[in-house]
């Protein structure tokens, strides 16, 4: 992403460079999920079910060293590596998707359940608990064992989510009408996985599957189509805030279509305006958008990195030590001395 940084005793030096795409691939027959958890990047293979774990420093390296598992049947699925080396893995097949196991280190089971019709989507809480989305609610698990949260209603899918390791509580997108054609939910869900409860929040907007984050705090995040980020208490289950950010929007009927996202980020919520090619910045806390910026594209997915320099991860860029390092023009005074592939249903009712 041509942003790093070199430590350098009790600071850090900080660099840029133009992004570039590498040479480096992992073949895959049908290019899936992308989990990054600890330090560890879980890669999916939805056309064969394979499953590749890599350490995540080493992903610009072409011969890192590889963790290779293939479920029993290929799915649209997902996988997470725990800190412990264990494997929590979705079941299903070309029909249907129905569950998880967890293996440990040499692929033995430590746990299943196939309570979980329409497996979709993770997300990591708090004390390295994994939330797995289901079509009636969502399966939790930690230390060795599975939980199921069920939905109030019996068709209440939870598809979409985000988790933070600041807090207990996941939140989820909620939809309750199974033969929609888009259905434009104003309800989130928050799942306690303390004791597998589940609570819903209604919201004065509707909202899509880029709308959702968590604060540094833990804050729950919902970008609705009023332009307004939603900031729930994870723990009392109250909408304590709406921060107007962009104008209202309209999800489009296709989901490959651009619409607003938001993407958390060092402090900052970063909301894309596609109608207006436009990137804001926004202090949640204070609810002030203290930067926005025209793009020379249209806006769609969004992500990003901080830069900082990370133990274990090489600091040379791309891993090319010829690359042309750029000082930032204010070097000297930058050290620091201190120291989500949707599918092709996205929840978006292709399916």
């Amino acid at each position: 992403m041509g942003t790093w940084a070199e430590p350098h005793g009790d600071h850090s030096h900080y660099y840029t460079a133009d992004p570039e795409l590498t040479d480096v691939t992992v073949p895959a027959e049908t290019p899936g999920h992308v989990v990054v958890h600890h330090g560890r990047t879980a890669l999916f293979d939805d056309g064969t079910g394979q499953i590749s774990v890599l350490d995540s420093g080493d992903v610009v390296e072409p011969d890192a060293e590889v963790r290779e598992y293939t479920t029993p049947s290929a799915h649209h699925g997902v996988a997470v590596e725990l800190e412990d080396g264990s494997l929590v893995v979705s079941e299903g097949d070309e029909e249907a998707r129905n569950g998880i196991r967890v293996l440990d280190g040499d692929d033995e089971e430590i746990a299943a359940s196939d309570d979980c019709p329409g497996v979709h989507g993770e997300a990591m809480a708090a004390d390295e608990t994994v939330v797995i989305g289901c079509e009636d609610g969502v399966l939790v698990y930690s230390d060795g064992e599975i939980e199921k949260a069920e939905s109030p209603d019996d068709y209440g899918r939870i598809g979409n989510q985000a988790g933070s390791e600041e807090s207990p509580v996941v939140l989820g997108d909620y939809k309750s009408d199974p033969d929609a054609e888009l259905e434009r939910p104003t309800r989130v869900s928050l799942v306690d996985t303390r004791d597998a409860g589940l609570t819903m929040v209604d919201l004065p907007a509707s909202y899509n599957f880029r709308s959702l984050a968590r604060g540094d705090d833990g804050e729950a995040l919902v970008l609705g189509t009023d332009g307004q980020i939603h900031v729930i208490d994870p723990e009392s289950a109250e909408l304590v805030d709406s921060i107007p950010v962009i104008e209202e929007w309209e999800e489009p009927m296709e989901w490959q279509e651009p619409r607003p996202a938001i993407h958390m980020l060092d402090g900052s919520a970063y909301v894309t305006e596609p109608a207006s090619n436009m990137i804001h910045a926004v202090d949640v806390p204070t609810g002030e958008v203290w930067n926005s910026v025209e793009l020379e594209v249209t806006p769609n997915e969004i992500n990003g990195v901080t830069g900082d320099a990370v133990e274990g991860v090489s600091a040379e860029f791309g891993g090319d030590d010829d690359h042309e390092h750029e000082h930032d023009e204010n070097h000297e005074d930058d050290h620091e001395h201190d120291e989500d592939h949707e599918d092709e249903e996205h929840d978006h009712d292709d399916e």
